[in-house]
């Protein structure tokens, strides 16, 4: 079985179809940015993009993959490291406190811009609901989403 992650075409042998995509993620390949949390798909941890859709790999089975892209919280940045406007945005507002959501948080808001650029509160509310922060930055979380919205739409528009 292949599956393309990160850009990358990945050769996983014969793996069992029904295998979660977030073990295949860390066990196979060692990629370990998404992470395990709950393992029914309500806390957002292990989230990351199929095809710039969030999905949580934790229940998501690597043989609904087929031909789509995968991409990981270590596939954000481009080839030359540069980071996109989220974790850009992350970093600068200061999203994250314990972190170990973070990549989760980061993948869903990376989906929600890719989908809706200019999202309202509410839209970003909706979106990032299923991603759960025990440590409460929903309002920095919020933030970020503005601000790497901000951003993307002043790079669109030719700069400030």
């Amino acid at each position: 079985m292949n599956i393309k992650i990160n850009g990358e075409s990945r050769d996983l042998g014969d793996l069992d179809l029904r295998t979660p995509l977030l073990w295949v993620l860390r066990d196979e390949l060692n990629l370990v940015g998404a992470k395990y949390g709950c393992g029914i798909s309500q806390c957002g941890a292990c989230t990351i993009l199929v095809n710039s859709v969030a999905v949580k790999s934790c229940s998501y089975p690597v043989g609904s993959v087929g031909d789509a892209d995968v991409t990981t919280i270590e596939g954000l940045a481009d080839s030359d490291g540069e980071l996109t406007a989220v974790q850009k945005a992350w970093i600068d507002l200061d999203v994250a406190q314990c972190g170990y959501c973070q990549s989760g948080q980061v993948m869903a808001a990376e989906a929600l811009l890719r989908a809706i650029p200019n999202p309202s509160d509410d839209q970003i509310d909706q979106a990032m609901a299923s991603n759960i922060c025990r440590c409460g930055t929903y309002i920095r979380i919020r933030d970020a989403v503005k601000s790497a919205a901000n951003e993307l739409a002043t790079d669109v528009g030719g700069g400030a």
